[in-house]
């Protein structure tokens, strides 16, 4: 039986970028009767950007992924054979074949709406790379369950314990994709060729990574730009506000001025309001006297 953990990791690692996360949270509600598999589910990490695209790269064009990990495999089976001169030579085909993938995989990218930087070319590059020289890293770039880019040394030194979702997507599993086992007779054969058309194809790869580094510095120009307005129009604002609190505060300084005078003007009003109560007080008695006076006679 499937693992269910992969075949959902398979899914999530499918999805547009932007769409992991939620798409993600939703599964852990949908699994929450299953509290381990909700919280597998919950630790599934969302890829950077250049382990998406190349998860990208192998969903969307799996036969030339084969192919660079099959003229990795045969590379790797010929390297104890070759001189110096052809190990050269291959590394250069080698080189090219990755940048060639990698502007393909850029290409895919930017048809899903993601804009990839010459940094992350070179992670998916250097990613492509480290699949043709590790068994365990074509293995891992095969899957497409890749939450980091790899970079390796062709020493067996790779660590792959956080570059995938799923531990078990390096093994030979119904859900991940492995590389299976090569057939001898179905290598490529490895022949040292002068390629005459090699400069050229470097000076097109060179052109698409300027053209690439112009539209990233375009794109960077009008970020700033708008950047910058937003800056200004907030300053001029601040200014704005600025005044009107000083405004503000010089009507506040008058109407506490105002304020102690008419507080003045109450203590004397209400003082003599207190003298006219005492006169009529003393007129109102004076009446009663009259009065009482007049009564007497």
């Amino acid at each position: 039986m499937a693992d269910p953990l992969l075949e959902i990791a398979d899914e999530l690692y499918a999805l547009p970028l932007a769409d992991f996360t939620p798409a993600r949270d939703a599964l852990v509600k949908e699994h929450k009767a299953d509290k381990d598999l909700a919280a597998a589910v919950r630790g599934l990490r969302k890829s950077s950007v250049a382990a998406w695209v190349v998860n990208l790269l192998v969903r969307r064009d799996p036969d030339q992924v084969d192919q660079v990990l099959a003229v990795g495999e045969a590379l790797r089976d010929a390297q104890d054979n070759l001189d110096a001169g052809q190990l050269r030579e291959f590394t250069k085909q080698r080189r090219q074949l990755t940048a060639s993938v990698t502007t393909a995989a850029r290409r895919m990218a930017r048809e899903e709406g993601v804009r990839t930087t010459q940094s992350v070319a070179d992670q998916v590059e250097a990613t492509l790379t480290a699949a043709m020289l590790e068994p365990d890293a074509a293995r891992a770039v095969r899957s497409g369950l890749l939450v980091t880019a790899l970079s390796a040394t062709g020493l067996g030194d790779l660590d792959l314990g956080g570059a995938v979702a799923v531990p078990e997507a390096l093994g030979f599993t119904a859900t991940a994709r492995p590389v299976a086992a090569p057939d001898p007779t179905q290598r490529p054969q490895l022949h040292v060729v002068p390629d005459p058309d090699a400069d050229k194809k470097a000076r097109a790869v060179a052109a698409q990574r300027v053209a690439d580094a112009k539209t990233d510095l375009a794109a960077a120009e009008k970020e700033q730009r708008a950047a910058r307005r937003a800056v200004e129009r907030l300053q001029a604002r601040t200014l704005q506000v600025q005044s009107e609190i000083d405004e503000l505060r010089s009507r506040l300084a008058a109407l506490e001025g105002t304020l102690e005078e008419v507080d003045d003007d109450l203590g004397e009003a209400e003082a003599a309001q207190a003298e006219a109560e005492e006169a009529v007080a003393e007129a109102q008695a004076g009446v009663e006297s009259a009065k009482a006076a007049r009564d007497r006679i």
